[in-house]
Formats: C-alpha cells, sequence, structure tokens
C-alpha cells in the first residue's frame, strides 16, 4: 500500500471489524511496525473504533522488546480510556529482522499480551542478506531447509513461553506441493499454523497442521497405555510392538490438546493494513 493511503485504511479496517458477522473467528489487525510514523495511529484509530470488536494486533519487523512495549503501553491505555477489558487485545509479532531472531527469546517472554510469535522470510530474507529470489523460489541453492534454524528457534522460543508458533507465508501459490512442504516442516517442528496469501493454500494448512481421525485415535491408544500401566505400577507399556513410556504419552498427549483446541475454536481469521 502506498504511504499515502495508509492513513485511509484504517476506517476501512474498522467497518470491516464493526460491521461483518466475524462469528467466533479471532478479529486481528496487522499494523505498520513501531519503526513507522503511522504504528501510532493505527494503534489509536483502530482500537478506538472497533469499539470491543478486536481481538489482536500483530506487529510486524519488531528488533526488540521495545517495540513490543510501545504498543502494550498505547493498548493499557486504551482499553483504560475506552473501558474495555484490560489485557483484552492481544499481540503476536512478525520474526523478520535478524535483530529479531537474534533476541527472539527476550522478545517471547517480554509481555504478557504475546499470544504468537510469527516467522516472516521475506524480510529476513532481506535483512540476513540471504542471496535469493522471490519468497516460493524453486532454486536449489542451499542443501536442505535453510530456515530450518530460524524456524526452530523460533518455535523453542514460543513453546518455552507458552506462545503460538506460526510458520510465515509462502508466497508461489501456484505450488501446492511446495507449500505442503513448508508447513509440513513448520508442523513435525512444532509450530501450529501456518499463513495463507492465497484461498487455495488454506485447506492445505488445515489439513497439515490437524490430526487426522487415525492420529487422534492411535494418541489417546497411547496415552491410554500408558496411564494403565502406570496404575499398574509399571514403568513402561507395548503397543503393537513398541515400547511406550510416560515421554512417549507426553508426545501423544499434544495431538489430543491440538485436537481439541481445533474443535473448539475452529477457524480463525483477520485483517490487516499492509506495510
Amino acid at each position: 500500500m502506498a504511504p499515502a493511503e495508509k492513513p485511509g485504511a484504517r476506517p476501512l479496517i474498522v467497518q470491516a471489524l464493526t460491521g461483518l458477522d466475524w462469528g467466533t473467528k479471532t478479529r486481528a489487525v496487522r499494523v505498520n511496525g513501531t519503526h513507522t510514523p503511522w504504528c501510532h495511529d493505527d494503534v489509536v484509530e483502530v482500537v478506538t473504533g472497533a469499539e470491543g470488536a478486536l481481538d489482536l494486533l500483530i506487529v510486524p519487523k519488531v528488533k526488540a522488546p521495545r517495540d513490543v512495549w510501545f504498543v502494550e503501553t498505547l493498548l493499557d491505555q486504551l482499553e483504560a480510556k475506552l473501558g474495555l477489558r484490560a489485557g483484552g487485545i492481544g499481540i503476536e509479532v512478525l520474526i523478520e529482522e535478524t535483530e529479531a531472531l537474534a533476541r527472539v527469546e527476550e522478545i517471547a517472554g517480554c509481555s504478557s499480551r504475546l499470544e504468537a510469535l510469527i516467522l516472516g522470510v521475506g524480510d529476513l530474507s532481506a535483512s540476513q542478506g540471504i542471496r535469493t529470489g522471490h519468497i516460493g523460489d524453486a532454486a536449489d541453492r542451499y542443501p536442505g531447509d535453510m530456515w530450518h534454524y530460524a524456524r526452530n528457534r523460533m518455535i523453542v522460543a514460543a513453546r518455552a513461553n507458552g506462545l503460538d508458533a506460526i510458520d510465515g507465508p509462502f508466497a508461489n501459490f501456484r505450488n501446492d506441493a511446495a507449500y505442503r512442504r513448508e508447513a509440513t516442516w513448520a508442523s513435525t517442528l512444532g509450530a501450529v499454523g501456518k499463513w495463507a496469501i492465497h484461498p487455495s493454500q488454506v485447506p492445505i494448512a488445515n489439513e497439515v497442521f490437524s490430526p487426522t481421525a487415525e492420529e487422534t485415535e492411535r494418541a489417546r491408544a497411547v496415552v491410554d497405555a500408558v496411564t494403565s500401566a502406570e496404575n499398574a505400577g509399571e514403568g513402561a507399556a507395548n503397543l503393537g510392538g513398541v515400547m511406550i513410556d510416560a515421554a512417549t504419552a507426553r508426545i501423544f498427549a499434544a495431538v489430543l490438546d491440538r485436537a481439541d483446541r481445533i474443535a473448539a475454536l475452529g477457524d480463525s481469521t483477520g485483517t490487516e493494513t499492509p506495510d
């Protein structure tokens, strides 16, 4: 979005938040970064106009806890002024600068309003000086997943602080196989979702990050078997010729928790002000 058009986007977002039926979906707005001259008014005008019809703000290009604190302080003041529930509006941040990745553990633990960390590989490529083409470039220039370190470090930081870890966008929306591959890698490492920039990517993300009926059934069988063994005074159990123990049960309990959360929350969505 052109700089001159950014202020005009705010009333359109407020209109969407207050005029559409979002059901149980999460209502999120991505504001401009705190380093820009638009962030302050983005937060003030959107939160004021939304009249409580806003669940969280997404803050891009954070570099340090101070960026989170800036938005947090504005939200503290606005909620008090407008009579909104204190702490009711959450914050998600995009980890897309080298400074942010280098301090991701510190950022993840800096605010009680934080709900998720999101990996943004596009700006991270530029920030890190990575020599690649557009996001989704299929050129084989690196042996393996060049985002493994960034993904893994961000996910660990998120998990250690009770936050959701979200994998970032994949721009080549015509390459479903590549999007599925990236989503699968992120899911395997512990991410709970991936951004979709095109409607065709939504069902793939839902499929990859949602446990199948078979996975849920097996997880329940593992947890039940370990529980039965513990009740019998045994340290481990045998399920289908494989030894399982408390650590195994903990892994599969996470699968059940994911399935329960998906069933309870349903799909989520949001709007954003492009930066």
